[in-house]
């Protein structure tokens, strides 16, 4: 008898999206030796780890060279000195959380992923256009997904008035990947209160938290009943410039229980069984990144991204291309010019300006005719491609 494979991967696109822009760009590049192309698409950071951050990870590593302070194996769920800055950082949106309410993880992507392995049979909600990671473990795992539109109707912003008023697993993103929309506090009112009511879980990823500027809510949980509902993900990623040393993490409140089951234990065993932990290294640079000082530190950073999302901004203006997004995010989510599909235009910029984006069909079929650009690029890149921009769109 043949071994039986996963057939639920038949469901999702052989290429993962970043994967098929890099398979392009490296055979463009193959042909064209010469070009200098600017990469505005994968939202990868390029700024340096603050001093402060640094300094705390030096120290560790001494450490590790010492046996008296010596660690091996971290714990899953993260070192108890991690777990409570997390807490403590959610007092700023006056959240309270304890300690054993977070886990510590090397990602939001893989939290995101895993944390399907905690949930039945259920119907999954995904706004569309998103952040592919949520359509492709659901689809790997059988689930049987709806998804609601968002588009310039609705401010790319969908309400639980898509949806039939059942239970389902629900995924909202906010500041959101890749349109940057951002819900206010009465839309996530009327989400929360749609999850009470019907008995349904939001999965909410505030990994871009940091770059929200106004009243707006940075986490779920600033919300009344939020607790008893969500499950809230997020990450140093963006915020602090972790994307190479991998640091995040999943709120779970005690008060949100299923058929008598507590998902914070629920959880903390799936973690205890398929996750080694995070490097203490790595945990001693988050805790660094989230003292007052880290956080100064990190504002820095986020503001020399916003800038770059500002000059973006402006050259589309002048160009009178619709845009969303650079306010409250490090994105911008623009209309293909001249009615180009998304994959025409990222061809276009390719060949013609050797600027990098990514489709906004590639975040579901609700973001054909978009296109996302992301400004973590340095200044003088951002500087070269809006010159471009300027001369040739």
């Amino acid at each position: 008898m043949a071994i039986k494979l996963n057939k639920n991967f038949e469901n999702i696109k052989q290429s993962y999206l970043f994967s098929e822009i890099a398979a392009r760009v490296r055979k463009y590049s193959a042909e064209n030796s010469n070009a200098k192309i600017i990469r505005l698409g994968i939202g990868d950071v390029t700024l340096p780890l603050t001093p402060t951050v640094i300094s705390a990870m030096h120290k560790a590593v001494d450490e590790m060279a010492n046996q008296s302070t010596f660690r091996g194996y971290a714990p899953e769920y993260g070192y108890d000195f991690i777990r409570s800055a997390v807490a403590d950082y959610y007092k700023k949106f006056n959240v309270s959380l304890l300690a054993n309410e977070v886990f510590v993880s090397d990602g939001a992507k893989s939290d995101i992923g895993n944390i399907v392995d905690i949930f039945g049979d259920n119907d999954i909600v995904i706004p569309d256009p998103v952040y592919p990671v949520y359509m492709d473990s659901n689809l790997m795992s059988g689930r049987k997904i709806k998804l609601i539109l968002a588009s310039e109707e609705n401010d790319f912003l969908p309400m639980p008035d898509l949806l039939d008023g059942g239970s389902a697993v629900i995924y909202l993103c906010s500041p959101n990947n890749p349109t940057g929309a951002v819900y206010n506090r009465e839309q996530l009112k009327v989400w929360v209160s749609y999850a009470v009511k019907s008995g349904s879980v939001i999965i909410f990823d505030s990994a871009y938290e940091a770059y929200i500027k106004g009243n707006y809510p940075h986490s779920i949980y600033e919300i009344e009943g939020a607790k008893s509902c969500a499950i809230e993900i997020c990450s140093l990623s963006k915020t602090a410039g972790f994307t190479g040393t991998r640091c995040a993490w999943t709120v779970i409140p005690d008060e949100l229980v299923i058929d008598g089951v507590k998902l914070n234990t629920r959880w903390a065993r799936r973690q205890a069984t398929k996750f080694n932990g995070v490097p203490y290294v790595i945990q001693r640079a988050a805790e660094a990144a989230l003292t007052k000082q880290g956080q100064s530190e990190s504002a820095e950073l986020v503001k020399y991204y916003m800038n770059n999302a500002r000059l973006i901004s402006d050259v589309l203006k002048k160009k009178n291309i619709w845009y969303k997004g650079g306010i409250c995010s490090p994105y911008i989510w623009l209309k293909c010019p001249n009615n180009m599909g998304s994959w025409e235009f990222f061809d276009y910029l390719l060949e013609k300006l050797q600027v990098v984006g990514t489709p906004g069909e590639g975040f579901g079929k609700g973001g054909e005719g978009y296109f996302r650009l992301t400004s973590f690029g340095s200044l003088e890149a951002t500087l070269e491609a809006i010159s471009r921009f300027d001369a040739k769109l």
